[in-house]
């Protein structure tokens, strides 16, 4: 069984406890693939980064290619049509990172409740009472005297309810499959929730579902909370809301496209003086230790499928 890490190799040799297989193991590393090197290694498997690209110049040319695994959630840069057309099961690591993105977006949400980036700098620059009696005159918010909209219901979305529960929060949901639970139309939802948070994958139907138009929606002020994929924002009508103040902040660990470059609308044209609404942090919600511990055993379960002419766990392309 010969096994292609796209991933990195750090990362890898600490969290895995593959060192007694009897695969051969070959490291190419979660930089741009080199597709020729790739289809050259006469794979069996391929375990690659959550956000690589592997497309049909890829799969069409590994004729013994059985499997590609995402290290994480995402597949979305995997051509699952292409895959699935030769018989190559896709799979993800889905519910591994569930409870450190919630706390991601838990932590996001507070930073910005509590103005933490503001108040952090007014500590630095010696103005720490001038900061205290702002917060007299302007007031504070409370997690538990408000109204949270949770946008998606799988693994992360229903693991930050359960951290948000105890705060005493009054809690919405919205997902279009769920059917366990009672939901609140979108519309509804944005327009109710001081807070909303996304937790749902990219597809053709959520790519830009927060726009200029689904903004206007929106309770005036409110937080948008994105630990999912920057790619469910339009960036641009984002920052114009934070501008107008319809938003009343944006807490997100992922921008699009990555890597997050100075010229990201929300990098470049929000004006200085408004940053402190904003809290960024590089994406890495669901890269703990624990996460890749749960993920190298979860993939080796499937290599090891695989490897025995069984069917693995948690395919994503339908075959």
């Amino acid at each position: 069984m010969r096994v292609a890490l796209m991933i990195n190799r750090e990362n890898f040799e600490m969290c895995s406890d593959w060192k007694d297989t009897s695969w051969e193991l070959l490291h190419f590393g979660n930089g741009e693939p080199d597709a020729q090197i790739v289809i050259e290694s006469k794979a069996d498997v391929l375990v690659v980064d959550a956000i690589m690209r592997i497309g049909p110049d890829i799969i069409e040319h590994m004729p013994g290619l059985k499997m590609i695994h995402s290290q994480g959630v995402a597949y979305n840069g995997i051509d699952t049509k292409s895959a699935y057309d030769h018989g190559v099961y896709v799979c993800n690591c889905a519910g591994i990172n569930a409870k450190p993105v919630a706390e991601q977006a838990l932590l996001l949400m507070l930073a910005l409740l509590k103005k933490f980036r503001w108040g952090e700098d007014m500590v630095y620059e010696g103005r720490q009472m001038e900061a205290k009696m702002a917060c007299f005159s302007d007031g504070m918010p409370e997690v538990g005297g408000l109204t949270i909209g949770i946008v998606g219901l799988g693994a992360i979305g229903k693991t930050l309810a359960a951290l948000l529960k105890p705060f005493g929060c009054k809690i919405l949901f919205y997902d279009k499959i769920a059917s366990d639970i009672e939901y609140t139309p979108l519309d509804e939802l944005y327009a109710k929730s001081d807070i909303v948070s996304l937790h749902v994958p990219v597809t053709p139907e959520t790519t830009n579902m927060i726009n200029s138009e689904s903004l206007k929606q929106f309770k005036h002020g409110a937080i948008l909370i994105n630990t999912a994929r920057g790619e469910l924002m339009d960036h641009k009508a984002v920052v114009d809301a934070l501008v107008s103040g319809v938003l009343g902040g944006l807490g997100a660990d992922t921008l699009a496209p990555e890597p997050f470059l100075l010229d990201n609308p929300i990098l470049s044209d929000l004006p200085e003086h408004l940053r402190w609404k904003v809290a960024l942090s590089p994406h890495i919600a669901g890269i703990t230790t624990g996460t890749f511990i749960r993920a190298y055993d979860r993939i080796g379960k499937n290599i090891e499928a695989i490897n025995a002419d069984q069917k693995p766990q948690n395919i994503v392309n339908n075959l």
